[in-house]
């Protein structure tokens, strides 16, 4: 790998919704268009405002959806999602900060809980040609489990590993897999939410992660 050295982060994991992308609104739009459906309640933007300081079993109770029952929702999520990426806009300076690092040959790849489908349309759509690869699950609170599969599939070093999210759950998940993780401030949760998790990084702009990256594990500034 060109102009990377020992004790950089190799390879590089992004969530896809929240942190690459701004999908609250169409997530917000879906919600509500499916709330009749199922029977759960339609919410507001003050309601996304109090949600936001909420874990993920708070804001199905808030909501009142059985967390157990959200994988059947997902068809109709995902169906309305997919029909309205075309409002689905990537965060100020993400693709320059992809783009960058792809150039400089380090591995990127996205974890999500979104579907496949939707984020290599999208990918498409931008041309953006810089994942080694995109893994996908619908189960929300697997994703250690899925960064360990991907560790082990390709005999990586845990140190040179860096997740990039938005979520508690994103922390947590890293800290169960034992890997360093940025969170990012203009995601989902809110600071208070996600302090008491401890991520090794806490970043408010793009540039900040380019930094963190060259920075290293092999730093003693964390």
């Amino acid at each position: 790998m060109k102009n990377i050295i020992d004790g950089q982060f190799k390879h590089i994991i992004f969530d896809f919704d929240g942190t690459l992308v701004d999908s609250g609104e169409i997530a917000f739009k879906a919600i509500n268009s499916m709330a009749d459906k199922f029977g759960f309640r339609k919410i507001d933007w003050e309601d996304v405002d109090r949600m936001r300081t909420m874990s993920v079993n708070e804001r199905c109770s808030y909501m009142g959806v059985s967390l157990i029952k959200l994988p059947f929702f997902a068809a109709d999520y995902y169906a309305y999602y997919k029909s309205h990426m075309g409002d689905l806009l990537m965060y100020p300076g993400m693709e320059d900060l992809l783009c960058r690092l792809h150039d400089e040959g380090f591995n990127l790849n996205v974890i999500s809980s979104n579907e496949e489908s939707n984020i290599r349309d999208y990918l498409k759509k931008k041309e953006l040609d810089v994942f080694n690869e995109i893994i996908c699950s619908k189960h929300l609170f697997q994703k250690d489990r899925i960064i360990n599969k991907f560790i082990k599939k390709h005999g990586f070093d845990h140190r040179d590993i860096l997740y990039v999210g938005d979520e508690l759950r994103d922390v947590e998940a890293c800290k169960r897999a034992g890997i360093k993780v940025i969170w990012v401030d203009w995601g989902l949760d809110l600071f208070e939410t996600i302090e008491p998790a401890f991520p090794d990084f806490m970043v408010s702009k793009p540039s900040e992660i380019y930094e963190i990256i060259h920075k290293g594990w092999n730093s003693d500034e964390n």
